[in-house]
């Protein structure tokens, strides 16, 4: 859930400020940096698949973990020089775009937490 917290976080930060967000993003562009990214994406990934059983929607919750455990799969073999192309690509874009994109994150990281807490019971 603490993942899923910091992901909806760094998508607010995106919402606020689009250019800190897009240039917090330029560092990771090197081969050490991606196999970390991918790392924590598998890792992450497999969180979810582990805890889905216990969250409010453990089908949609495995489907997440399956998508994001395939990024992190991919990651490496995307290469420093496409995630600079689209890391460049963003940057030229509108501001409302990016805002956009963090806000869809901001989203996703909220609903990842939503349906990892578990709801009070109402007595019948």
């Amino acid at each position: 859930m603490l993942m899923a917290a910091l992901i909806a976080m760094f998508g607010v930060l995106g919402v606020l400020a689009p250019s800190t967000f897009l240039n917090f993003s330029r560092p990771l562009l090197n081969p050490a940096a991606l196999y970390v990214i991918a790392a924590v994406r598998i890792i992450f990934g497999a969180l979810l698949l582990w805890v889905a059983s216990e969250s409010r929607m453990p089908k949609t919750v495995r489907v997440i973990g399956v998508v994001i455990v395939i990024a992190g799969l991919v990651t490496p073999l995307f290469g420093v020089e496409r995630s600079e192309a689209v890391l460049n690509w963003w940057s030229s874009q509108d501001a409302l775009l990016v805002r956009a994109a963090a806000a869809v994150l901001t989203i996703f990281g909220a609903f990842v937490v939503y349906v990892l807490t578990k709801g009070r019971r109402v007595a019948a």
